[in-house]
């Protein structure tokens, strides 16, 4: 059924981000106008996914029926946007997760949308941007805290640009697990509980107190929860304060147990893990000597609805993260540029290879931009030593997937193909990262002379496990070397089950 003018505008100009919590999850639809969002729709459900985790951490199969049903609802609220307008993260405990590759393609079908598994740095960046966005200048050092259910991230910041970014193993969920098992509270659970949160927080305490900030804001449903039950109580005004924890610790432990707290504003499904969550904040506080907190509305979501905005607005700040890389390891750009120009010509000459064709195109350009950042420690081997940059580099706006996929690209351009290397991939990337490395493999192979007006006229033909290559007019008769190093590769790759065909 072909849509209105009118509908297929609207469509075009809507977004959506899908936030996989370790507590709840959130989606929020949103329409662009310009460089604004106006929020249309918004849906939370309470998942408990880090609840979910069996000894062995792997999700129990009651914990996926709940991730899979919310995700299905989720599905059919965005069945109309199009692919590339919606960015759905996966975070603290999905990371955490082992074996959770299945479970994301199930995940990724029910949403009908591809699911990004994302670091904590990275995850981190996306609060900050969502929190920091519409703050105004008069205060511009922030400090902004989010308490999740198996995570904290804590960011200081200079408007919108983030500095200090750290994601610590402290959430809501796995603190109230772990110290108020049964619902009980007393003092000394609540003493072990605080004290816990605080050495955890102690290797950041001095870089972030030296760092300072103009204002403390909280985000996430623990601190907002916290914020109205405070209110309510007539502990603190708006904002959250020290002394106001002090009066909530005071209530909690007075209770004795989950069953007993009569808090104004707690909410039933938040009642779970509130002692958790407010234990966390409270070392917070204690460790950074926070007097006063305000709360954002805005988090993750909001950060994640800013930079998908900015990728379709060719803003994308991976293409920064990939430049910051190629400064900070010393590669030749130069040369760099004309091996990515060349594999990029050559993808152009494949559209049958799978996934999106620009995706793929950014993709092989990074690589190529990247192959050679294991110069940086060692000539020998410099391909396993870029593959281990790439793996484990602070690269902002890349998820986990699409760094590995880029480290597996950076392994394999040079050296024995293997194909093992890309066992660890999601399953519907392991094709298209393999037709990807071996079109950087040639690009980076008849660039070897390093000549800067050698951009050799060649064609290259996937089919299966078959490579045609074939060199307009005499070119490959005026490179004998480049020839030579074809014949090796063509041996080469043999082993590896490729036919590699050369043609004038």
């Amino acid at each position: 059924m072909s849509l209105s003018p009118e509908a297929a505008k609207e469509t075009a100009e809507t977004v959506a981000a899908v936030d996989l919590g370790s507590n709840s999850f959130h989606m929020v639809v949103a329409r662009s106008a310009g460089s604004e969002l106006h929020v249309v729709d918004r849906l939370k459900e309470s998942v408990r996914l880090a609840a979910g985790l069996d000894d062995n951490r792997r999700l129990t199969t009651a914990a996926k029926a709940r991730a899979l049903d919310c995700l299905q609802r989720f599905g059919q609220r965005l069945r109309t946007i199009p692919q590339g307008q919606v960015r759905a993260v996966g975070t603290h405990t999905m990371r955490r997760a082992k074996g959770v590759s299945s479970f994301l393609s199930e995940a990724e079908e029910a949403l009908g949308h591809p699911i990004e598994i994302i670091y904590g740095a990275e995850e981190a960046r996306l609060i900050y941007g969502g929190v920091a966005q519409d703050l105004g200048a008069d205060r511009p050092r922030r400090l902004v805290v989010d308490i999740g259910g198996s995570s904290t991230e804590l960011i200081v910041g200079e408007l919108a640009v983030p500095q200090l970014i750290e994601s610590v193993s402290l959430g809501a969920v796995v603190h109230s697990q772990r110290y108020f098992p049964n619902g009980k509270i007393d003092k000394q659970s609540w003493k072990a509980a605080v004290l816990n949160a605080r050495v955890s927080l102690e290797s950041l305490e001095r870089d972030y107190r030296a760092a300072g900030w103009d204002v403390a804001i909280g985000a996430s449903g623990s601190v907002k929860a916290v914020q109205k039950v405070c209110a309510e109580a007539g502990w603190s005004s708006h904002n959250i304060t020290l002394d106001g924890l002090k009066q909530l610790s005071k209530a909690l432990v007075k209770a004795g147990h989950i069953d007993k707290l009569k808090l104004p504003g707690l909410a039933d499904d938040r009642r779970p893990i509130f002692m958790g969550g407010t234990a966390v904040l409270t070392a917070i506080f204690e460790s950074l000597k926070i007097d006063e907190m305000e709360v954002s509305d805005k988090a993750l979501r909001e950060g994640l609805l800013l930079d998908l905005l900015g990728r379709l607005g060719n803003k994308d700040v991976r293409e920064d993260s990939v430049a910051a890389a190629v400064n900070r390891y010393g590669v030749d750009r130069s040369h760099a540029e004309r091996v990515a120009t060349t594999a990029q010509a050559l993808l152009a000459q494949n559209p049958q290879i799978p996934g999106n064709s620009r995706g793929n195109a950014q993709c092989l350009r990074w690589a190529a931009l990247l192959h050679e950042t294991g110069l940086a420690i060692s000539h020998k081997g410099y391909h396993r030593h870029g593959e281990y940059i790439i793996r484990n580099a602070d690269l902002q706006g890349f998820s986990q997937s699409e760094q590995a996929i880029l480290a597996s690209m950076v392994r394999l351009h040079r050296g024995r193909f293997r194909e093992e290397v890309l066992a660890d991939l999601p399953e519907g990337q392991q094709l298209t990262t393999q037709w990807l490395a071996l079109l950087l493999r040639t690009a980076v192979l008849v660039h070897r002379g390093r000549d800067p007006e050698g951009q050799p006229p060649l064609n290259l033909k996937l089919d299966g496990e078959k490579i045609k290559l074939s060199f307009g007019g005499t070119w490959l008769e005026e490179h004998p070397l480049t020839r030579e190093d074809l014949n090796r590769e063509s041996e080469h790759l043999a082993r590896f089950g490729y036919k590699l065909k050369l043609t004038d």
